[in-house]
């Protein structure tokens, strides 16, 4: 018998051998005692369902899909297919470990070029997560975290249940006759416009938000990823804006709380943390840099969509002017041009027809027009000194957002409605073709550094200069 056969009879022999009572016993302990461990983890981790709807999963994605459409319009896509490519593996990943048949979803991941740490998920499964989510994770866990709990928005239904709630208490959606007026989405898109919906449809309570966080440790943890990230990048958002305006996750998603304690308290009902549990890895690095290398998206008007009136010629600033008022300030501005509210603050935009164009990427840019945008900032509004930090930051702000940018005319020393305040000059790339000139006149007020960017290029700036002047001599600030 060769030595081959003589290796495979022994190990026959081995395996034919008898194990001794008292061995297979132990190993019958062993083996139950580890099924009860696991199933005990399973049984005690928290049971969650979708609540109350009359929309129908099938109604979430096309509901969905058309706000998701309207908003790639919208937004500043990052337009780098690698982004996207490893965005969709990695949230693939996390959706196929959804307890509640997240899978039924033709789920779809974008990179919106926008710095702000943010990230929200359209019902349906359509996912868009901002740049700077991905640049402040500090490993693939804390990204997969952040995923995770959008996702779990998703397979919960919170945003359509959210809109069934609101439709039952008062009908301010009109989508109960029909549910969708004759065709799927129509009346609920018609009544808001369809990005708007997906406002009203991300529009979290915060129990919605202690939900998708604990579906999101979960489902970290059932895809081997150390479910700690999630709170961990809870935390990190916390300590970096300490004292500051808080960051825009938190501001859309609602800070349930005891937040931190919750993802703990469901990872200890887990199991506890996995002795290999994944952090990173060597494509979340590669990505990161991509992503940090990308050139940095124009400053937009806030709600403007990308292409209107390209190209186009606006017609002349009217002389009747309308009123704008918030809480900061108030001021007016001509009647023939559009609003466009920025819903995170009081900044807002205004612009003729034809003043927000494509900027030949594909996203909106502001050509004619004015930005009024409120920054965080102290100090007291009569130190010059204070109001020259602040606007020498903001105009910092502006250049790294706009490479070309450069100031034409130093800071002027001006009033406006009795406040200290000043203006600088400075020039950029129009959306348009060739130059624009931008007049930025910032102030300094208890709510920050609130400053005024009037656009236009300057082959016809001097027939915006007397409108822009109007638009500053209206402004007042409460008492």
């Amino acid at each position: 018998m060769n030595a081959r056969h003589r290796k495979s009879n022994l190990f026959r022999e081995r395996a034919l051998r008898p194990r001794s009572a008292a061995h297979a016993a132990s190993t019958l302990v062993m083996l139950l005692g580890l099924w009860t461990f696991t199933s005990s983890a399973a049984a005690q981790r928290t049971a969650l369902k979708p609540g109350w709807n009359i929309f129908s999963p099938q109604q979430d994605i096309e509901l969905g899909k058309r706000a998701a459409a309207d908003a790639a319009r919208q937004l500043p896509l990052c337009n780098a297919p690698k982004v996207d490519a490893y965005l969709t593996q990695l949230g693939m990943r996390l959706a196929e470990k959804l307890p509640t048949g997240g899978m039924q979803y033709p789920f779809e991941f974008h990179c919106v070029n926008d710095k702000a740490i943010n990230a929200f998920a359209l019902p349906g499964g359509y996912v868009f997560i901002n740049r700077g989510a991905i640049e402040v994770a500090e490993n693939e866990a804390q990204l997969a975290g952040v995923m995770a709990h959008e996702l779990s928005h998703v397979a919960l239904r919170h945003g359509t249940n959210q809109a069934s709630k609101a439709e039952f208490a008062n009908g301010v959606l009109g989508i109960a006759d029909g549910i969708f007026g004759g065709s799927t989405g129509g009346a609920l898109l018609s009544k808001l416009g369809a990005f708007a919906a997906g406002g009203v449809l991300l529009r979290y309570s915060r129990t919605a938000e202690s939900q998708a966080d604990v579906m999101g440790t979960q489902a970290l943890y059932d895809s081997g990823y150390d479910p700690r990230a999630l709170a961990q990048f809870f935390e990190k958002l916390e300590a970096e804006t300490k004292g500051k305006n808080p960051p825009e996750f938190f501001s859309d998603h609602p800070n349930p709380e005891h937040r931190v304690e919750r993802v703990d308290e469901e990872i200890e009902k887990l199991g506890g943390v996995p002795p290999h549990a994944k952090r990173d890895s060597t494509e979340f690095e590669a990505i990161k840099r991509e992503v940090l290398a990308l050139p940095v998206a124009k400053k937009l008007a806030p709600g403007a969509r990308a292409g209107a009136g390209a190209l186009k010629v606006p017609a002349p600033p009217s002389g009747n002017f309308a009123a704008y008022q918030t809480n900061a300030y108030t001021l007016k501005y001509p009647d023939n041009w559009k609003k466009y509210p920025d819903t995170n603050g009081s900044g807002a935009s205004f612009a003729p027809e034809g003043g927000v164009v494509d900027d030949g990427t594909g996203h909106a840019a502001l050509a004619y027009g004015l930005i009024v945008s409120v920054a965080s900032a102290t100090g007291d509004p009569d130190d010059w000194d204070a109001l020259n930090s602040a606007t020498q930051k903001v105009i910092q702000e502006l250049q790294n957002s706009n490479p070309n940018m450069k100031i034409t005319r130093q800071p002027e020393r001006v009033r406006l409605n009795g406040q200290p305040g000043l203006a600088t000059y400075l020039s950029n790339d129009s959306p348009v073709g060739g130059q624009e000139t931008d007049w930025v006149v910032s102030t300094l007020r208890p709510e920050g550094l609130v400053s005024f960017i009037c656009v236009a290029p300057q082959s016809t700036y001097e027939k915006y200069d007397k409108t822009f002047d109007a638009v500053l001599d209206s402004v007042r600030f409460p008492k």
